[in-house]
């Protein structure tokens, strides 16, 4: 079995920056509770901002990177299925945007953008006494940061 990704100990506190789609206010709370619980917990330094929707948040991701990089970044939204087609254009058009920086710039992120079919679903995924994807997002940022530095130590070596 492969090893999982470990939090790399560092003397560089790491830097993150929380990206909140706010769209969907009560969801946007509960998903920032549990990504905030998780970074404290870690003793991480972050900030967060907020946007007004899931297609909004890379933007906010790449203009951060452009103009004051992070060690970091988490993710987090909700887009909820309507009664058209526009669900599906935010909810891949986002997600396409959050790996294209992964990839391209290798950018450490966590999404947390929850993709749902009702508020029900939305809540469960994102309470903390759920889910907790906005824990498990802002987890997943903090395993990317420790597995670039852990790669650029052994470059370095």
């Amino acid at each position: 079995m492969a090893k999982r990704a470990t939090r790399v100990k560092s003397n560089k506190t790491p830097r993150v920056l929380v990206v909140e789609a706010r769209f969907y206010g009560d969801i946007a709370d509960q998903l920032a509770r549990g990504a905030m619980t998780v970074l404290e917990d870690a003793g991480v330094e972050y900030e967060r901002v907020e946007v007004p929707g899931a297609l909004e948040v890379p933007a906010a991701i790449a203009m951060a990177e452009i103009n004051a990089p992070y060690d970091g970044y988490v993710a987090l939204g909700c887009v909820i299925r309507g009664e058209t087609s526009h669900y599906d254009v935010v909810a891949g058009e986002s997600a396409r945007a959050l790996m294209d920086l992964t990839l391209v710039h290798g950018i450490p992120l966590g999404n947390g953008i929850l993709t749902v079919e009702d508020n029900d679903q939305a809540m469960i995924r994102a309470s903390i006494g759920g889910k907790n994807k906005g824990g498990a997002a802002a987890a997943a940022c903090l395993d990317m940061i420790g597995l670039r530095r852990a790669l650029a130590a052994r470059a370095s070596t």
